[in-house]
């Protein structure tokens, strides 16, 4: 049984891996294709009648270890400098302003209409509001430069915005005044944290001298990571200022500090250590979508019931986007258009509703239909993305120049 159990894991990650690859000429995003691989698997062990322990208890688990390495991951990609202020802030406005306008007219709707409490609309309108980094991110590998960019700080945003959300409704404050104020001074305590968290982490990666290192350091941005989901601190920011940091410590080549870090040196730690995070955010990520899709109810995929519901709200997000990307940023919409998908942190809020602001209209087959489908919108994106130029790493060159002030 083991061996058997050894070569199913092998060939699970030999078909990520090639599902991986093939995205970019297929135009099918790979994280559909392991899904249902997932969903191919399950209907084989259910004809075979092989027996494989239950594992959607770990499904949260993986989830958020795959989040974690997501926007680590794509946060040591984004180098900071004064051209890219308005890229940066255009993603940021997108990420807001959409979150925004989705979960308002979501909870109008459903206190209005069919006169549900408010902090029970908030609670199941969040989750569909938020678009997925482990999703988008992954899946904008083969956008040009500054479209990829976009995408990673508009879902990375949009990903910290709601969970911040989230958890402030979810917990009873005594007034709204409290609950904001409260806010702000979590915001404030977790860059504080961020900045101690990453000078203590960056020292680690670059004076230890020990063959094991690099799963150390990304062991204590787990823990601290989780550490600050239990206080209700936004978490997630913490993870991103820690990639930012590392991935433009050009910013702190200057003459005092160059005197106690050699530069060059920590160049290639962090690099090693990009390439070491790469390939687990790659184990993760893969056995984090195969298993959802193994769990993914069929019946409840192809409701017709909850069909309709799933295709309005998929609707109502691409027309808001459309016009926000029209009107406000007057960008060419095609593809960041399409790249909008709900996934890994849609489920793990959707599953964290507390069961007392649990819905039927909004139920388990609704968000599973909405992730579907707005992971297949993304193929006419890739479609229609007209990059086939692999971007060059201009690091290198970048180092020499000195800090640029933002």
């Amino acid at each position: 049984m083991t061996n058997y159990i050894i070569i199913a894991l092998c060939i699970i990650i030999i078909l990520s891996y090639f599902f991986d690859i093939t995205s970019k000429y297929s135009k099918i995003p790979g994280v559909l294709l392991l899904i249902l691989l997932g969903i191919t698997i399950r209907i084989i062990v259910n004809k075979t009648g092989f027996f494989v322990p239950n594992m959607e208890p770990v499904l949260p688990v993986i989830g958020t270890l795959g989040l974690i390495l997501i926007v680590m991951e794509a946060s040591l990609d984004l180098k900071l400098n004064k051209e890219k202020k308005v890229i940066i802030f255009k993603s940021i406005l997108s990420a807001v302003v959409l979150f925004i306008v989705f979960v308002a007219v979501g909870a109008y709707i459903l206190t209005s209409f069919y006169e549900i409490p408010i902090k029970t609309s908030l609670l199941n309108s969040i989750p569909l509001a938020i678009i997925s980094s482990a999703v988008a991110i992954p899946a904008a590998i083969n956008l040009k430069k500054e479209d990829k960019e976009f995408v990673i700080y508009e879902s990375s945003f949009s990903d910290i915005l709601g969970i911040l959300l989230f958890d402030f409704i979810i917990i009873d404050h005594l007034s709204i005044s409290n609950g904001v104020l409260n806010l702000f001074f979590d915001g404030f305590l977790t860059l504080i944290i961020s900045i101690i968290t990453t000078v203590a982490l960056a020292f680690l990666l670059h004076k230890t001298t020990h063959h094991v290192n690099y799963v150390v350091i990304m062991t204590s941005i787990i823990l601290i990571y989780v550490l600050a989901k239990l206080i209700h601190l936004p978490a997630m920011l913490l993870i991103l200022i820690f990639g930012l940091a590392l991935s433009n410590h050009k910013f702190l080549n200057i003459p005092y500090i160059r005197d106690f870090i050699d530069f060059e040196k920590f160049k290639t730690d962090i690099k090693s250590f990009k390439s070491i995070a790469g390939e687990l955010t790659f184990l993760v990520r893969s056995f984090f979508f195969i298993l959802f899709g193994y769990y993914t109810k069929i019946n409840e995929l192809f409701s017709l019931q909850n069909l309709l519901l799933s295709l309005i709200i998929v609707g109502f997000v691409l027309l808001i986007r459309w016009l926000f990307f029209k009107r406000v940023i007057k960008k060419d919409i095609s593809p960041l258009f399409f790249y909008a998908p709900r996934g890994l942190i849609t489920i793990l809020l959707f599953l964290s509703i507390p069961e007392i602001h649990r819905i039927g209209l909004v139920n388990e087959g609704v968000v599973t239909q909405v992730i579907f489908i707005s992971i297949l919108v993304l193929t006419p994106g890739n479609i229609f993305n007209k990059n086939d130029i692999i971007d060059i790493d201009l690091e290198n060159t970048d180092e020499d120049k000195g800090t640029i002030e933002l």
